[in-house]
C-alpha cells in the first residue's frame, strides 16, 4: 500500500504537471511588476487571448508535452492539438486560460507555504526563540519539532499529485477535441481500418493465387514426367511467385507506413498475366475482352483485376486445370466480368470459402453485385460493376 502511495512521486509526469501549473502564473507575475492594484486586467486579457484561434493549438501542444506521460505526440491523451475552429472552441480555450491561472496561483501559494512551514519547523527546533509555522505561533527550543518536518512535505507531495491530476482532467475537458473533431478522427480511423482490411484481402488474393498456381504446376510437372513441360511449369511458378513477392512488398510498405513510394497496383490491363499463369497450369483458358478498358476508373479496374484473379484461383484450387472462359466487357456504363469453368466433379462446386465472400464484398463496395453458382452444367462467377463506382 505504501508503495502504491509513493509510486506517483517516481513518475516524471508528476513534476512536469507541477511545472505546468507554475507556468500558468508567469503572465500574472509579470503584470504585478507593472500594476499591482488593478489585478482584474490580466484576467480580462487572458480571456481575450483565448479567443485567438492559434492559442488553442499552442495550449494543446504545451498541455500534451507537460501533462501527458507520452509527450506532445500522444494523440490518445484526450487533448487536441489544433487551432480553434468554432466559437465554442474559443470559449473553452478562454475558460481554460482562466482556470489555469487560478490553479497556478493556488499551486504557487500552497507550495511556498508548505515549504516555508518545513523550514520554520527546522528553525523552531534549532533556535531558542518562538517561530511561526503557518498560522501557529510555536515556542522555540524543542528539538522534536524536527520530527514534524515530513508532514508539510508529505502534504505538498499529495497536493502536487492531486493538482496534477486535476489540471489534466480539466485540460481534457476544455482542450479536448470537439464533436466535429471527434467525428473527423473517427472517420479517419474507419478509413484506416477499411484500408487495412482491403490490403489484407489483396494479400490473401495474391498469395493464394501464387500458391495455388505453384501447387497445380508442381503436381502437373510430376505427373507429366516431361522435361520440357517441367521447364515451363517452373517458369510459370517463378513468374507467379515474383509477382506475389512484389505484391507482398508493396503491402508491407503500406502497413509499415514507411513513406517510401509504393508500386502501382495491377489493373485489368494486366489481366493477360493472370490468363497466361492459368494456361501454364494446364487450364484451357479462353478470354473475351470487349469495350474500351480505358473508360474503367482506376479503383474499379484494380478491384476487377483482383476479382478475376480470385475467380481463376478458385478454378485451379477446386476444379483443377479445366477448360475455362473469361469474359471482360465494358458496355452501357458498366463493367461485366464472368468466369465459367466445367465441373469434373459435383463436389468441386463449393462456393462457401473466403474467396467468393471477398469477391462479393469487393463488388458491394463498388456499388455492384456478384453471383456464383452452377449454370448450365458449369460453375459461373459473374460480377457487374458501375464504371464510376469509385473515383
Amino acid at each position: 500500500m505504501l508503495l502504491g502511495l509513493l509510486r506517483p512521486l517516481a513518475r516524471p509526469v508528476t513534476y512536469t504537471r507541477w511545472l505546468h501549473l507554475f507556468i500558468g502564473t508567469v503572465f500574472f507575475g509579470m503584470y504585478l511588476f507593472v500594476d499591482e492594484h488593478r489585478l482584474y486586467i490580466p484576467v480580462v486579457l487572458l480571456g481575450l487571448l483565448g479567443l485567438v484561434p492559434a492559442v488553442r493549438l499552442a495550449e494543446g501542444l504545451q498541455a500534451r508535452l507537460l501533462l501527458s506521460p507520452h509527450g506532445y505526440k500522444d494523440a490518445s491523451s484526450g487533448i487536441a492539438a489544433a487551432s480553434s475552429a468554432t466559437w465554442a472552441d474559443r470559449g473553452r480555450t478562454a475558460l481554460w486560460l482562466e482556470v489555469r491561472l487560478g490553479l497556478g496561483l493556488l499551486c504557487g501559494l500552497v507550495t511556498v507555504q508548505l515549504l516555508g512551514a518545513a523550514v520554520d519547523l527546522v528553525s523552531a527546533a534549532a533556535g531558542p526563540g518562538p517561530a511561526r509555522v503557518l498560522m501557529l505561533q510555536l515556542p522555540g527550543g524543542h528539538w522534536w519539532y524536527a520530527l514534524l518536518v515530513p508532514l508539510p512535505l508529505a502534504a505538498l507531495a499529495a497536493f502536487v499529485v492531486g493538482a496534477g491530476e486535476l489540471i489534466t482532467a480539466i485540460a481534457r475537458r476544455l482542450l479536448g477535441p470537439s464533436a466535429a473533431e471527434r467525428l473527423a478522427a473517427l472517420e479517419e480511423r474507419t478509413e484506416q481500418l477499411l484500408e487495412r482490411n482491403r490490403i489484407a484481402g489483396e494479400l490473401h488474393d495474391s498469395i493464394g493465387h501464387a500458391l495455388t498456381v505453384a501447387v497445380v504446376q508442381a503436381g502437373a510437372a510430376r505427373a507429366a514426367g516431361n522435361a520440357e513441360f517441367t521447364d515451363r511449369a517452373l517458369g510459370a511458378i517463378e513468374e507467379t511467385g515474383r509477382a506475389a513477392l512484389e505484391d507482398l512488398e508493396r503491402v508491407l510498405l503500406v502497413l509499415r507506413e514507411s513513406g517510401q513510394p509504393v508500386g502501382s497496383r495491377p489493373t485489368l490491363a494486366d489481366a493477360d498475366r493472370l490468363l497466361e499463369s492459368a494456361r501454364a497450369s494446364g487450364a484451357e483458358v479462353v478470354a473475351e475482352v470487349s469495350g474500351p478498358l480505358t473508360l474503367v476508373s482506376g479503383p474499379v479496374s484494380r478491384e476487377g483485376y483482383r476479382i478475376v484473379q480470385e475467380a481463376l484461383t478458385n478454378v485451379l484450387r477446386h476444379a483443377g486445370p479445366v477448360p475455362t472462359r473469361v469474359r471482360i466487357e465494358v458496355a452501357a456504363g458498366r463493367l461485366e466480368l464472368e468466369v465459367c469453368n466445367s465441373l469434373p466433379e459435383p463436389a468441386a462446386a463449393g462456393g462457401r470459402g473466403s474467396g467468393l465472400r471477398g469477391i462479393r464484398e469487393r463488388a458491394a463496395l463498388l456499388g455492384g453485385h456478384a453471383t456464383a453458382g452452377p449454370h448450365e452444367g458449369r460453375w459461373r462467377v459473374r460480377v457487374g460493376l458501375p464504371l464510376d463506382g469509385l473515383r
